[in-house]
């Protein structure tokens, strides 16, 4: 355990970052398996909505510096080519 004061501070601030984090990488990942999920059985404008949810998502966690901006943009970029092949497949 940190013994100064600033750095018992500075452990309770990183752990409340973590937490914060882990919910917004959370967010992601069940945003973007919502939107593939609606892909495979849904229609075109509730995979739109379903879409932007995904990409709002990304984008607050670039935003925000959780996960760098090219990887937000790879994230996006896989997940459109994702559910349009879901599209494709399905009909």
């Amino acid at each position: 355990m940190p013994q100064l004061p600033s750095s018992r501070k500075a452990l309770r601030q990183s752990l409340k970052r973590r937490d914060a984090n882990r919910a917004k990488k959370k967010a992601i990942k069940l945003a973007s398996r919502a939107a593939l999920d609606v892909a495979k059985a849904g229609s075109a404008e509730d995979l739109a909505t379903a879409m932007a949810t995904a990409q709002k998502a990304i984008d607050k966690a670039a935003k925000r510096n959780v996960i760098h901006k090219g990887a937000a943009a790879r994230r996006k970029s896989r997940l459109m080519k994702r559910a349009a092949a879901l599209q494709a497949t399905k009909g």
